[in-house]
C-alpha cells in the first residue's frame, strides 16, 4: 500500500520579542507533516516546513492551500520503492519554489526509512551524545539587553557569539564589539556579525573597514542578495572574512551553484535547509563549496524542535570543527519536548531521553 502523509499548524510563541533585521518576532508558524504506512504499524515518519516571514521562496499567503495541494499528490502516488528513488520523488512532487515543503517532506521520509521516533540521520551526535559547537547568538534590541544576553551566553561557556549589525544604530553595534574585545580576545572569543544584506555598495567597504577593528572571524551577507558583481568584489578585497547567506535562497541548480561561488569566491557560505531546499541541496553546495577551498557551516531557521532535530543530526554526517548556528529550539514557549540540551556552546541530543510526540496525535489533517 502506498504512503500517507498528514499535516498539521504548529503555532509558535517567542519567549521575548526577537528583533531582526526584517523587523520584530513574537510568533510564527510552523507545519509539521507525518507520514505513516498501513503494512507498519507504529512506525512514523515526522518533518516540519517552516517559512520563514520575509525570507523563504515560499513565504506565501496561501502556503497551506500548496502544502495540502502537494500532500494530495503525494498520497495519491505508490511510494513503495522511495528509498531508491528519494531525490527524483522530490524533484518530480515537489515544485522548486517550495524549497520549505521539500525540506519538511524529505525529512519526514528519511525519518520513516530509519524506522521512526525522530532519527533522521544515525551517527556520533544522534546516537553516541557527541555534542556540537554552536555560536550564541544575540538578538537586535536596547544596548542594555543586548549586553545582557552577551553576558548570559559568556557564563553558558560559549566561545562564539553571533551578533547582527546594521539594522540599528551602527556606533552602537560598533560600542558592544569593542566592549567584547577589550575584555576578550579572538583567541578565547571568535565574534561573527550578520548584517542580512543591510550595506549599500557604496558604504559597504567603509564599514567593513571599521569592523576589521574587532577582529571578526566573518560577516554574514554584508550588501543585499542579487549583486554578484559587487559581492565578488567585497569577497577579495574585505579585510573581514565574508559568508554568503542570502545569496544561496532560490538558486537549486547544480550548475547555477558553482556558477556563484566560482564567481564570488567567499571565504564561507552558510546553509540553512529550510531555505535551500532539503539536505540533498546542502549536500551539493558543500561539496562544490569543498572543490572550490570555502569554508561553510550550517544554521536553523527558527525552525521547531522537530525541524532543528533532523538539521543538528544532517551536521552531525559532517566532521567540522567550525561553530554550528543550531540553538534556536530555546526561544519558544510553546515548542515540542525533544532530547536536544546545550551546554557549555555544545548541542547534545541525550539518547536516554524521548519525544513527547503524543500530544500531536489528535490534530493531524488528511489532505
Amino acid at each position: 500500500m502506498p504512503l500517507t502523509i498528514q499535516y498539521q499548524p504548529l503555532f509558535l510563541r517567542f519567549k521575548f520579542d526577537a528583533g531582526t533585521s526584517r523587523g520584530v518576532l513574537t510568533q510564527k508558524t510552523s507545519w509539521l507533516l507525518k507520514i505513516t504506512d498501513p503494512e507498519q504499524p507504529g512506525v512514523a515518519g515526522y518533518g516540519e516546513c517552516a517559512p520563514l516571514s520575509g525570507l523563504s521562496v515560499d513565504d506565501i499567503p496561501d502556503f497551506e492551500a500548496k502544502l495540502r495541494e502537494i500532500c494530495r499528490l503525494f498520497n495519491s502516488l505508490d511510494l513503495e520503492v522511495f528509498p531508491f528513488n528519494l531525490p527524483i520523488i522530490l524533484q518530480q512532487v515537489i515544485p522548486n519554489q517550495f524549497p520549505s515543503i521539500r525540506f519538511g517532506i524529505e525529512m519526514a521520509l528519511l525519518d520513516f526509512m530509519n524506522g521512526g521516533s525522530c532519527l533522521v540521520f544515525k551517527n556520533e551526535f544522534s546516537t553516541a551524545g557527541k555534542g556540537l559547537p554552536i555560536n550564541g547568538l544575540i538578538w537586535m534590541g536596547t544596548e542594555e539587553f543586548m549586553n545582557k544576553q552577551i553576558e548570559e551566553k559568556l557564563k553558558q561557556g560559549y566561545t562564539t557569539l553571533k551578533m547582527k549589525v546594521g539594522a540599528l544604530d551602527f556606533e552602537q553595534e560598533c560600542r558592544i564589539l569593542q566592549a567584547i574585545r577589550s575584555e576578550f580576545s579572538a583567541q578565547t572569543i571568535g565574534l561573527r556579525v550578520d548584517a542580512n544584506g543591510a550595506f549599500t555598495p557604496e558604504n559597504a567597504r567603509e564599514k567593513l573597514d571599521r569592523l576589521a577593528q574587532f577582529d571578526l572571524h566573518s560577516i554574514e551577507q554584508p550588501i543585499a542578495a542579487g549583486q554578484t558583481d559587487c559581492m565578488a568584489e567585497l569577497c577579495t578585497s574585505s579585510p573581514v572574512p565574508i559568508a554568503l547567506d542570502e545569496e544561496l535562497i532560490g538558486k537549486m541548480d547544480y550548475m547555477q551553484k558553482f556558477a556563484l561561488l566560482k564567481k564570488t569566491t567567499p571565504p564561507f557560505i552558510i546553509l540553512k535547509p529550510t531555505l535551500l531546499g532539503g539536505f540533498q541541496q546542502c549536500r551539493e553546495w558543500i561539496e562544490i563549496a569543498q572543490r572550490l577551498s570555502i569554508g561553510w557551516w550550517i544554521t536553523s531557521a527558527l525552525e521547531a524542535n522537530i525541524g532543528l532535530n533532523a538539521i543538528a543530526q544532517f551536521t552531525g554526517q559532517y566532521a567540522s570543527d567550525l561553530p554550528q548556528g543550531l540553538g534556536t529550539g530555546q526561544l519558544y514557549e510553546t515548542n515540542i519536548d525533544s532530547p536536544l540540551r546545550i551546554r557549555k556552546g555544545y548541542l547534545f541530543s541525550e539518547p536516554s531521553e524521548s519525544w513527547e510526540l503524543s500530544v500531536l496525535d489528535n490534530s493531524w489533517l488528511v489532505p
